[in-house]
């Protein structure tokens, strides 16, 4: 994978966020498009074989467009300033997110503000098992690697059917339920950066399979 083509090609949309310069360049972005598809469909097969509930996920059905929502956020820009594919999409549930950006990159995973049914089937797995989840969150490895759940929005009180005195009430008020670790792009040259992603996947995986369970029971 050309990471520096990658990241030129975004340096200049960026500076030209224009659909007269994307049709100019149309040819540019499938190279790189192509390439990152590429590279995902090697991420995949690797992961495809060393893990049994892995979700096959081809780099074409893993990749996100890189135009804009503009139905939901007119004011921004026509296109992404990032190339974005999710991995272990399996429906429904929390995927494990790689982008690649102009400068900084990141790892994700999780899942960002559910809709009330899956919220609420969160705090229920968090009432009948949340020491599991905790001891995820608070294994230094996975602190190492990620800090802490992303900080989002939350409830000022518990909710319906829970007391502020329960034992995981900080968690049961969360709306969101991800974590992210940053990079930056020097990463992306070492030799060994492939590897790096297998160890950020294996580090999120037990978090990544709570939530999708507690999502899917």
């Amino acid at each position: 994978m050309d990471f520096k083509n990658l990241i030129t090609f975004l340096q200049e949309l960026n500076k030209n966020n224009n659909k007269e310069w994307m049709d100019a360049n149309r040819k540019w972005y499938h190279q790189v498009r192509n390439e990152f598809v590429g590279w995902l469909d090697e991420l995949n097969d690797n992961l495809l074989r060393q893990y049994d509930d892995y979700y096959d996920t081809p780099g074409k059905k893993g990749i996100n467009r890189i135009n804009n929502n503009l139905l939901y956020h007119p004011n921004r820009p026509i296109y992404k300033d990032h190339f974005g594919a999710g991995l272990d999409k399996r429906p429904n549930t929390g995927d494990f997110y790689i982008e690649i950006g102009m400068e900084e990159s990141m790892f994700a995973g999780g899942l960002w503000r559910p809709d009330p049914k899956r919220l609420a089937s969160i705090r229920d797995a968090i009432d009948y098992n949340g020491e599991e989840l905790v001891d995820i969150l608070e294994k230094p490895s996975f602190k190492n690697a990620f800090g802490g759940l992303i900080e989002d929005v939350k409830l000022t009180r518990p909710p319906k059917g829970f007391s502020e005195d329960h034992p995981h009430i900080d968690l049961i008020k969360q709306k969101t339920f991800a974590v992210m670790a940053k990079f930056d792009n020097t990463l992306l040259f070492q030799d060994n950066f492939n590897e790096k992603v297998f160890g950020v996947y294996k580090e999120m995986l037990p978090f990544r399979t709570y939530l999708n369970k507690a999502i899917t029971v």
